[in-house]
């Protein structure tokens, strides 16, 4: 189960940094 979750939030970490960045961008 931790195992799934694992990708599953670093996804989500990335699509947010990525998003911010293109913000200050």
């Amino acid at each position: 189960m931790s195992r799934k979750r694992y990708p599953e939030e670093f996804k989500i970490e990335a699509v947010k940094q990525v998003t911010e960045a293109g913000y200050s961008a």
